[in-house]
């Protein structure tokens, strides 16, 4: 079996009871995310993540904290029934929104960003990573990954 490593960067930018997310494009599916992605090789992770903020929502952010780590990995089929087991390394940034203007990406990943309330998310589309990515802003586990 095929084994591939995807490590990325994500942001959790909350404020005025808001949290900042992009919708990702999974094959047709539009859910809510953290705004982040994959790392471009020799690329630095707190540098990914303000690339790929920049690029998804259109801000320049500052990172204030490294709130944790998710790992997770699932096996997966790639083209000709392949199997692949994946293993995606996703960091979990606090930062701050200090300038730019909100803006759409175009020919990405996602193809909209928004500040949704916090109350609101529970009922969002959203994939995992959002509620991982919030439950570590709130609980700051020393560990970088909560309590189970």
């Amino acid at each position: 079996m095929r084994k591939k490593l995807r490590v990325a960067a994500y942001a959790v930018c909350v404020r005025d009871g808001q949290i900042l997310l992009a919708r990702w494009l999974n094959h047709g599916r539009r859910q809510w995310t953290l705004p982040g992605g994959g790392m471009d090789h020799g690329e630095d992770l707190h540098d990914t993540v303000l690339r790929e903020v920049a690029e998804e929502t259109g801000y320049r952010v500052e990172v204030t904290g490294l709130l944790g780590v998710r790992s997770v990995r699932f096996p997966s089929r790639r083209r000709f029934g392949r199997r692949t087991d994946q293993h995606h390394v996703g960091l979990m940034y606090e930062a701050r929104v200090t300038g730019g203007e909100l803006r759409y990406e175009v020919g990405g990943s996602t193809d909209m960003a928004a500040w949704h309330d916090l109350d609101a998310v529970p009922a969002l589309d959203r994939v995992p990573m959002v509620d991982f990515g919030l439950r570590l802003w709130r609980e700051r586990p020393v560990t970088g990954r909560p309590a189970d």
